[in-house]
């Protein structure tokens, strides 16, 4: 995959500067849109790849190991990648991943957030709520609101231009105590992560989505605005789908999906 040359790199994009930047920027629908079909049109002509998307994370987790904090962990993951490789050549399959898996990772990164890790054709980002965890469940919601709106509105449009099938993702987000965990006694090498059930359920409720569909646990429901909270509706299982419990009332987890 080619690099952008020097000329691109004398006017960086929004996004690199953005993601170089800690502290959070916001920026309208429209322009978040038009910067993601920038930057697609960039990859699929001349694999342009994006800077700086998990320093940030490395760096907090290094200055943080063996700490306990809360955070709002967002997985969110691609839908049909097995179809899509069966059907792409593998270096115009590959410019798609990595675009898409990047475009998420800035969507975190602007809505204040962490990106940990990028596994496969998914992304994990984190959202720290120790100091203010209402603004922090306001941030991680709205991002996965906006993954899906640069998906639907900014990656499609491109993508069906070449006639490549659309994307949609399957996005699930959950509240908890994580410690940070270093394996390795080398404080700069070792390699760090995020350890809690807030990993585990964040994915496991990730896995029961529907395509483009946006599922939260009830920690994080009820860390939510009560105007947000109206846009959540809560899932009614069927044939024992969800077994998952409550570690504090020991009932079944409460789970709710975006309604719009």
């Amino acid at each position: 995959m080619s690099k952008i040359d020097e000329s691109d790199k004398s006017n960086p994009n929004l996004i690199d500067v953005l993601l170089g930047k800690k502290e959070q920027r916001v920026i309208d629908s429209e322009t978040m849109i038009l910067e993601t079909q920038k930057r697609i049109w960039g990859a699929l002509k001349q694999g342009y790849e994006y800077t700086g998307i998990t320093d940030e994370s490395e760096k907090f987790l290094r200055k943080n190991v063996f700490s306990k904090i809360d955070i709002i962990v967002l997985y969110v993951d691609l839908v049909g990648s097995t179809t899509m490789t069966l059907e792409l050549p593998e270096d115009k399959l590959a410019i798609i991943i990595s675009s898409f898996a990047q475009e998420m990772a800035s969507m975190i990164t602007l809505h204040g957030g962490y990106v940990l890790k990028f596994v496969g054709d998914a992304v994990i980002g984190y959202f720290v709520a120790t100091d203010n965890p209402l603004l922090a469940t306001d941030n991680a919601v709205s991002c996965a609101k906006s993954m899906l709106t640069v998906i639907q509105k900014g990656i499609n449009p491109i993508l069906n231009q070449y006639d490549y099938p659309d994307l949609m993702v399957k996005i699930g987000v959950d509240f908890g105590q994580s410690i940070v965990v270093r394996y390795g006694s080398n404080p700069d090498v070792s390699h760090v992560d995020l350890m809690g059930p807030a990993m585990n359920i964040a994915s496991k409720i990730q896995s029961h989505a529907k395509p483009n569909q946006i599922l939260i646990g009830d920690d994080v429901y009820h860390r939510l605005h009560p105007v947000s909270q109206s846009s959540f509706k809560e899932i009614v299982w069927r044939n024992n789908e969800w077994k998952y419990r409550s570690r504090l009332t020991g009932e079944i987890y409460k789970v709710y999906e975006h309604i719009g």
